[in-house]
């Protein structure tokens, strides 16, 4: 009996290991499709006037803080 209850627990076992718990390709497709749109939004932001001016400021700061 303790050799049937390993086996059912090992079939069990087996059972859970090969599901798919991944994306499918239609969901990886949506994923790249929306990072891509995120880094073309902030590549925007980051190259604009104001922002580019402010981080240049910034990186101008922390080069020439005295320590």
């Amino acid at each position: 009996m303790h050799r049937k209850i390993k086996e059912a627990m090992a079939a069990r076992l087996r059972g859970k290991c090969r599901r798919d718990a991944g994306m499918v390709t239609s969901e990886y497709a949506m994923g790249i499709i929306a990072a891509v749109g995120f880094a073309l939004l902030l590549y925007e932001v980051v190259t604009s006037g104001q922002v580019r001016t402010e981080l240049q400021d910034i990186v101008k700061k922390a080069l020439s803080a005295r320590m």
